[in-house]
């Protein structure tokens, strides 16, 4: 059965509708356990974190080295613009690492501190900082992937111009701004009609743009799997190929178990990016 188109929601129904931690129970008992995994990761000996980008409190990032020379998979976190930091999702280096990336997580200011116009321009420096910074971090420039999970998909798909990237992965992502904007996630960001219509990745989609895969759980809520699921038939409109994988029985939160594992499905979905590009 098609999912409801959530212009006939109402605005209870249309919240509920992307509120993804009210829609998994237990959900802050996951996020506290990623905080507790990845303050192991951060203590070994070898992480370099706080790297700046830029001068804002939030304009680091933290470097997990693997391979010297070798690609790297920058990864951007979620929470709605608004929520969460870097430093409870070091643990999902874990699985590229172990697979031969060098992995690089920057942070970035929160809405409503920052606009979302604010934040892609944040992610955006991120990158061309990162890139710039091969030779002394000792990977491979020209190999550089990029992913996110939640907001980090958008993210990672608004960023697909950077002359830099060379293919990405999108966890559960955000495509499509306008449903955001008439909900509640938008009292913190404010959005306007320029930016729903610049950065809403589904109305940016070009050609000759680096080669992105979709992946969302079978387990989400209905809207997050129609945001992935729309996006890719928009980009099949455009003829470009845009694989897209539902991974079922993971919900929202559940599904980064499979970057975390070195055998997991994202993280072999990572591999396969890069063995395609």
């Amino acid at each position: 059965m098609p999912d409801s188109d959530w212009r006939a929601m109402d605005q209870a129904a249309l919240d509920a509708a992307y509120n993804n931690s009210d829609a998994v129970p237990g959900s802050g008992d996951i996020v506290a356990g990623w905080r507790q995994r990845s303050d192991n990761v951060r203590a070994r000996g070898d992480a370099r974190l706080d790297i700046a980008y830029g001068t804002r409190t939030r304009e680091k990032f933290d470097y997990f080295p693997a391979s010297p020379e070798g690609a790297l998979f920058v990864f951007i976190h979620g929470g709605y613009w608004q929520m969460r930091e870097k430093e409870s999702f070091s643990v999902f280096a874990e699985g590229p690492r172990a697979n031969g990336f060098n992995v690089a997580m920057p942070g970035y200011t929160l809405a409503p501190d920052i606009s979302l116009t604010g934040i892609v321009e944040e992610i955006r420096r991120a990158l061309t900082f990162i890139a710039g910074q091969a030779a002394a971090l000792s990977f491979d420039p020209a190999r550089i992937f990029l992913g996110g999970w939640s907001a980090g998909g958008h993210l990672t798909a608004m960023m697909l111009d950077h002359p830099a990237v060379k293919g990405g992965l999108a966890i559960s992502g955000i495509f499509d701004l306008e449903p955001i904007a008439h909900c509640y996630v938008n009292d913190a960001l404010k959005l306007d009609a320029a930016e729903i219509a610049a950065l809403g990745p589904i109305n940016t989609i070009a050609p000759g743009r680096p080669p992105l895969r979709l992946c969302a759980g079978g387990a989400e809520l209905p809207e997050l799997r129609r945001q992935s699921r729309d996006y890719a038939d928009a980009a099949a409109k455009a003829g470009l190929a845009v694989p897209h994988r539902v991974l079922a029985g993971h919900n929202h939160f559940t599904i980064l178990e499979e970057l975390e594992s070195p055998g997991g499905i994202l993280t072999g979905e990572l591999a396969a990016l890069a063995e395609d590009t």
